[in-house]
């Protein structure tokens, strides 16, 4: 997520992650306390990987709403002088990558706004796809837009309905937004999450000593000591307040749109999401794509870290042993020092580096989760043999990116996507590979073990669960 973070996303060309949510309700919680707040920023630091543009947290002490954000990883936005001034009961956290609205900290989340009814912070996972609709009616109408998000959008709805109960007013608002979204909301004395009704970005419950946590993955729930619960409904909305939980049913579909690519490279692998273990897929299609594609060669290595669990798969499925042939450079944050021409050509090796005694002189088989633009794919491919590998092909455990996502993830505009202008021959000669392959639609679905009609896979097929206006 942005700012001098931009540096890194132009040299590379992988997807762009989702932003990742996080909410927690202290039922005996000291409004003098800052527990909640401890609590969140351990959670998104979980979630970090989902978004590392901005980072902010909302806290409620019953009275007031308490907002602390800033361009930059968690651990560089928090510090413990910032949590100290973050004390109530309730907090909601947010990490961004922008998707839509620019890279600028009035875009930063959760959002807090005044409505009649009192103070209301915001969070929201995912991406509307009527935005400039929804905006030009409500500026009609005389609300003002301090942001380019469609989170505000969402905000501006509520307000809108706010004459209603909460619930009502959330259950119109979402009659209104279409789209992808999961969202977590607190007023002074209430905690609430809601998501689409596809279901189409992930959100999840659980229990931390009686008391109720929300997430954008299980990984966070774990991370903070909380036990999962369950996995937010499609179209559901639950509200957590002295009472306890209620659970509403807001809008139904006929099906489910879960995307995807949260399996193949946004979630973490210790994540859970609607049932389906994250690197129990991955290192099935892994399997799958060995059984799709089998290729003669000495080791099989990953582009890590997204690659590495699909890599064990392909290796044990094709009993061809699995080595680390390329290190990650876990240290790389944000920096102001602007590279030169010359180090955007080779700046990949800010992050990957070959081990040369692993792959000189050997046949590797690389596996990747994804190739979007190809740029990345092309410039490890020619560090492997420039450390002296003797092939390289390239194994994709996702299908060819024909399509660009408008549900909250940054695909390239369509006609930067590799595989929408070429075919898989045309991709092998432009990254130097001596083979390349791809997982099919059909094996991916097969792997995951979930069915065609309750996925989103519109990157990959163009099949898109929610209509999309040009």
């Amino acid at each position: 997520m942005g700012g001098s973070y931009k540096m890194f996303h132009e040299l590379d060309d992988w997807m762009k992650e989702a932003c990742g949510v996080f909410g927690i309700y202290l039922k005996d919680g000291d409004n003098t306390s800052t527990e909640a707040a401890r609590i969140t920023f351990y959670g998104l630091y979980a979630l970090q990987h989902r978004g590392q543009e901005s980072a902010g947290i909302a806290v409620s002490n019953g009275q007031e709403i308490i907002l602390h954000k800033a361009m930059g990883l968690v651990s560089e936005v928090f510090s413990p002088d910032v949590i100290a001034k973050l004390a109530g009961h309730i907090a909601i956290g947010h990490v961004r990558y922008s998707t839509t609205g620019e890279s600028h900290l009035s875009n930063a989340q959760p959002l807090v706004f005044r409505y009649l009814k009192g103070m209301v912070a915001l969070g929201h996972n995912g991406n509307l796809v009527n935005t400039t609709e929804l905006r030009t009616r409500l500026a009609t109408l005389g609300s003002v837009f301090q942001t380019t998000t469609d989170t505000e959008v969402i905000a501006n709805l509520i307000a809108r309905y706010s004459q209603n109960p909460l619930k009502d007013a959330l259950v119109k608002a979402m009659i209104d937004i279409k789209g992808a979204y999961s969202v977590v909301l607190a007023t002074e004395d209430r905690l609430v999450g809601f998501r689409d009704p596809m279901g189409i970005r992930p959100l999840c419950l659980g229990e931390l000593e009686g008391n109720y946590v929300l997430a954008s993955e299980s990984c966070a729930l774990d991370t903070v000591g909380a036990k999962f619960i369950r996995d937010i409904e499609p179209g559901e909305i639950v509200i957590i307040d002295s009472n306890g939980l209620s659970s509403h049913k807001a809008l139904y579909s006929t099906r489910r749109a879960h995307c995807i690519f949260e399996y193949i490279y946004f979630a973490r692998p210790d994540s859970t999401i609607d049932g389906t273990n994250v690197n129990r897929a991955r290192r099935a299609m892994g399997r799958q794509l060995a059984r799709e594609n089998r290729v003669e060669a000495d080791i099989v290595i990953s582009v890590p870290d997204s690659g590495t669990s699909a890599a064990l798969g392909y290796s044990k499925e094709s009993g061809i042993p699995f080595e680390e042939g390329l290190m990650k450079n876990r240290y790389i944050g944000r920096t102001f020092i602007q590279p030169t021409q010359k180090m955007r050509d080779t700046g990949v090796r800010l992050k990957l580096n070959p081990v040369v005694e692993t792959v000189r002189g050997k046949r590797v088989i690389l596996v990747d989760d994804s190739i979007v633009r190809g740029t990345t794919s092309k410039k490890i491919v020619s560090m492997l043999k420039g450390a002296g590998a003797k092939e390289v092909h390239v194994a994709v455990a996702s299908p060819p990116t024909i399509c660009p996502c408008y549900y909250g993830i940054d695909t390239s505009r369509r006609e930067e996507l590799i595989a929408a202008k070429m075919n898989v021959e045309a991709i092998r000669e432009f990254i130097g590979a001596d083979s390349l392959h791809y997982i099919s639609v059909e094996g991916m679905f097969e792997a995951i073990e979930n069915s065609r009609e309750s996925m989103c896979a519109a990157c990959f097929n163009g099949e898109y669960p929610i209509p999309v206006d040009d």
